[in-house]
């Protein structure tokens, strides 16, 4: 797996799970660091609101340490929010805006009944047609932070499922898959309560644009990415905690650094309600 479709996976993962929407109206960040061969490369950080039947969350993914010293510039923020019902999350819009060098994207998605999507490219997306994604493969899909809140909704089979994400540009699926339960103790995360889910996490393109050629694609199905899922709190939700990922240039870990929460106060539940 590379080092990028190792990052879009994690960061997939990395959606705060719904089964915690339901508690009272609060506030949870999360950091965690994704080192490449022993050396820092990117952080991401994670702030979730939960209001009743509501939720915002948000995401920023940057380069820090020498990575960032020697490539090219890379800043990455999500953003999904939407409502809840018996069925579970039901995302309203999701968002990314990304800067690649001195190349900002912003991509908008706002979801309609059946699946349906409409979207906002700026600047302006006009690929070829080897590169377009067709409307039966857009439609059930979801922006990348709106697609990892869904997986939280099966709790303790949150690992064995394929989950459509689209980043405007790309049509992926990421396939989970259960492995197995390991202690705090032997995976070497003692703040975790309880034993923790260890999943695969493969990816499949399915259209749009991408770097990579379709052989050294289907390779990288091959490197699958190991997540380990934890409880952090008095909640059923399993948090991911560590990561790793073999490549050919060397092994790609992630961490958690830090997970705080408190209630919002009555000025953030009054902004989120508008």
């Amino acid at each position: 797996m590379s080092f990028r479709r190792a990052l879009i996976a994690f960061a997939l993962s990395v959606g705060v799970p719904v089964a915690a929407l339901g508690q009272d109206a609060r506030q949870v960040d999360i950091g965690y660091e994704i080192t490449f061969a022993g050396f820092a490369g990117f952080r991401i950080d994670v702030t979730a609101r939960f209001d009743g039947a509501s939720y915002d969350v948000e995401s920023r993914t940057f380069k820090e340490g020498m990575l960032r010293a020697v490539t090219m510039h890379y800043d990455g923020r999500n953003r999904a929010w939407g409502g809840f019902s018996p069925q579970g999350a039901q995302p309203t819009a999701g968002s990314l805006s990304i800067v690649v060098g001195d190349k900002p994207r912003t991509w908008v998605a706002q979801y309609g009944p059946g699946g349906t999507m409409s979207e906002t490219h700026n600047p302006a997306w006009k690929p070829p047609p080897q590169h377009v994604i067709p409307e039966n493969q857009r439609i059930g899909s979801l922006d990348p932070l709106s697609a990892a809140l869904t997986v939280g909704l099966a709790g303790d089979a949150a690992c064995d499922r394929t989950v459509q994400s689209n980043d405007g540009k790309r049509r992926i699926d990421i396939m989970i898959h259960k492995i197995g339960m390991e202690s705090p103790a032997a995976a070497g995360v003692p703040t975790a309560r309880g034993d923790l889910l260890v999943c695969q996490i493969y990816t499949k393109r399915i259209s749009g644009e991408f770097d990579e050629a379709p052989k050294e694609a289907e390779m990288e199905r091959e490197r699958p990415l190991k997540i380990w899922l934890g409880r952090l709190d008095n909640s059923q939700v399993r948090y991911p905690v560590k990561l790793e990922a073999q490549t050919g240039f060397g092994t790609i870990r992630g961490r958690l650094l830090s997970f705080r929460e408190r209630p919002l106060t009555p000025q953030e539940s009054q902004a989120m309600r508008r």
